[in-house]
């Protein structure tokens, strides 16, 4: 499915933002690698984009059609400029950084009080169960 020209226009707009001129870029057209078979590896449906001032690369491979990853490979090497630029974190950095904090081991303190505020629960469920007799 192409890409609309709302998305287009969002993707300019962040170039402009980033400072990324047309005449900067080196654009080519390589072939694609991983899995879709006989379709990827004899296309050149994916684009390799240099920012010659910076000497920033990126290879987007998202879509089968060429002139869908020509702008996603626009937007993600404006997204690393303003990265570079501006201290941003990228959405993918952020998603890392969440799952890395979810992974991370609990301090002994922080699991004693866990365990402990576990109980208090367990005790608080424990005295509303019904038992026979009552």
């Amino acid at each position: 499915m192409p890409l609309t020209p709302a998305t287009i226009e969002a993707i300019e707009a962040l170039m402009r933002r980033a400072g990324i001129v047309e005449a900067d870029l080196r654009e080519q057209f390589v072939l694609g690698s991983g899995s879709g078979g006989q379709k990827i590896n004899k296309t050149s449906s994916a684009v390799r984009l240099t920012h010659v001032p910076t000497g920033l690369q990126v290879k987007v491979q998202d879509h089968r059609f060429r002139e869908d990853n020509r702008w996603l490979a626009r937007r993600a090497l404006a997204q690393r400029i303003l990265e570079i630029r501006d201290g941003e974190r990228s959405e993918r950095q952020q998603a890392a950084e969440k799952i890395r904090r979810q992974k991370r081991r609990r301090s002994r303190r922080q699991k004693a009080r866990m365990l402990d505020d576990k109980a208090k629960h367990a005790a608080k469920k424990a005295s509303r169960r019904w038992t026979p007799g009552e």
